[in-house]
């Protein structure tokens, strides 16, 4: 079994900065893909940043030049590095993992979620 911990949510003021973290536990063989998502009230889950196990990084255009998302996998750990923070950036935020459990199996495991609010 597969846990994924969330943490560093909060208020913060326009402009502000928040860090995320989403540290992985649990029976893992090796971890591909980790990305975080993120949820606002009444609209669907979008995608916000993904990055690879090499190090790849990809970002939805909203965020471009002020997230920035990392990985330690010595740690099996994600961040969100999130600067200058809008009103639109209020979401709930997940974090999800692509972890290889035995050399040929993949599953998806999300965290629970963590709240950004952002006050304009």
């Amino acid at each position: 079994q597969v846990q994924l911990v969330e943490s560093g949510g909060g208020l913060v003021q326009t402009g502000g900065s928040l860090r995320l973290s989403c540290a992985a536990s649990g029976r893992i063989f090796s971890i591909n893909a980790m990305g975080w998502y993120r949820q606002a009230p009444q609209k669907q889950r979008e995608l916000v940043a993904v990055i690879t196990s090499g190090g790849t990084t990809n970002y939805v255009d909203s965020v471009k030049g002020r997230f920035t998302i990392s990985r330690d996998n010595a740690k099996n750990t994600v961040y969100l590095q999130m600067n200058s923070l809008k009103p639109e950036d209020t979401a709930v935020y997940y974090c999800q993992a692509m972890v290889v459990v035995t050399p040929t199996y993949e599953y998806s495991y999300w965290g629970q979620g963590t709240q950004v609010t952002v006050s304009s």
